[in-house]
């Protein structure tokens, strides 16, 4: 009995794993050598890098760049941390990385994009792609150089056959998603202007919100991360001109400036969001919030309505966006964080929707202007598609 119950257990292991591989496929590393002669480098001086599935058939003129994910450094102290990691150095980098969802080269998982050029970027910089701070304390070693590697890799990837696009889309997750908010324009100012370019943000409109402690929390974080970083000469002057810098690293103080067209990707209880802008550690001495950070069903009645609340602000700083139909916005109800990179999230016959829609069915509508596509969704726990991350003590997915 227990042998027939361990070969059953084995068989949905095995299938769960091959359905995995078909849907996804890995990719190979290509760091950007010359980058470093131009100082356009990671946080340890090395080469900025990213992972790149050419573009085939009808697709061949069509690019997809996006930028991946994984916080910022606030300070010498957290920069340094993360010098030595994959965050802070290509040195560190897997060789190859899982293409899956918005990066799929199937046609079923990804329509409207499958064979276009893929490209996803690697993250080293820690402030989104925006510092540039000439001096390198040699004690340190610390590069604050991310604006310098956005332009090094674009420059290469035109030179790589970007320069002939047809069509171009500027893409992040997270603080990459954010990377694509604040250099959305900049990149449509390198690439060439016969070209088409859109830019989409996933999980990257991280709004300023109070903490549960009432303290002004991720806002002091980010005016220090813009000043480690020297930031602000690269953050739109059209929102600089106005406000202190640091207020200039938030999506709802940057987006009504941008001139090209947007589309935003995100859970309204950004399960990011909720851990680290409204109940980060240091506003939660006691660790109330913990069990409720982890797990969105283990939340006390008090606080799902805080986060209801929390809702409500970032619908309001959403708000920031507008009705343009060069604008778009699919904004669920779910406890999750970047949806377009995972086949699960992005287009599958159990993934999440919104009006009735996947999220590959809204991008793909909005990049070719086949519909508008601005649907907010209803309060949770409304929506029974939505694929609510579990996270482990540690603070691991283990959705």
């Amino acid at each position: 009995m227990a042998d027939a119950r361990l070969r059953t257990w084995l068989c949905v292991i095995l299938s769960i794993q091959i359905l995995i591989k078909s849907e996804a496929f890995n990719v190979g590393i290509t760091y950007v050598q010359n980058a470093v002669a131009k100082g356009a480098v990671c946080l340890d001086g090395s080469p900025p890098a990213y992972h790149f599935d050419k573009g085939v058939g009808a697709g061949a003129n069509n690019w997809l760049i996006l930028f991946e994910g994984g916080a910022w450094c606030n300070n010498v102290t957290t920069c340094l941390a993360r010098r030595d990691t994959r965050l802070g150095s290509s040195k560190q980098m897997v060789k190859e990385l899982s293409f899956s969802g918005i990066l799929s080269n199937k046609q079923k998982f990804n329509p409207d994009f499958y064979n276009w050029n893929k490209i996803k970027v690697r993250y080293c910089d820690g402030a989104s792609f925006t510092g540039d701070v000439e001096a390198v304390n040699p004690a340190t070693n610390l590069h604050f150089r991310g604006a310098r590697a956005f332009v090094a890799i674009v420059e290469d990837l035109m030179s790589k056959g970007m320069s002939n696009a047809q069509n171009a889309i500027l893409a992040g997750c997270s603080a990459g998603g954010l990377t694509a908010i604040l250099n959305c324009d900049r990149f449509r100012a390198l690439v060439p202007a016969r070209t088409k370019v859109k830019c989409l943000a996933d999980a990257g409109y991280f709004i300023n919100a109070k903490d549960v402690s009432g303290a002004s929390h991720i806002e002091n974080f980010y005016s220090e991360v813009v000043a480690t970083h020297g930031s602000a000469k690269n953050l739109p002057t059209s929102c600089t001109s106005k406000m202190k810098p640091g207020l200039c690293f938030f999506p709802q103080n940057v987006v009504p400036q941008i001139q090209t067209p947007l589309f935003i990707i995100n859970a309204a209880y950004d399960s990011w969001q909720i851990k680290n802008i409204l109940a980060p550690g240091v506003a939660d001495r006691h660790g109330t919030w913990r069990s409720c950070k982890l797990d969105i069903k283990k939340c006390s009645p008090n606080q799902l309505k805080i986060m209801q609340d929390f809702r409500l602000e970032f619908l309001r700083a959403l708000s920031a966006v507008g009705t343009s139909p060069s604008r778009g916005m699919f904004i669920d109800s779910c406890y999750a964080h970047c949806q377009a990179g995972t086949q699960e999230t992005w287009l599958r016959n159990d993934s999440p929707v919104v009006a009735k829609t996947s999220i590959a069915k809204a991008v793909g509508d909005w990049y070719y202007e086949r519909l508008t596509f601005q649907k907010i969704d209803c309060p949770y726990p409304c929506n029974p598609t939505c694929h609510n991350r579990i996270f482990d003590a540690n603070g691991q997915s283990e959705d």
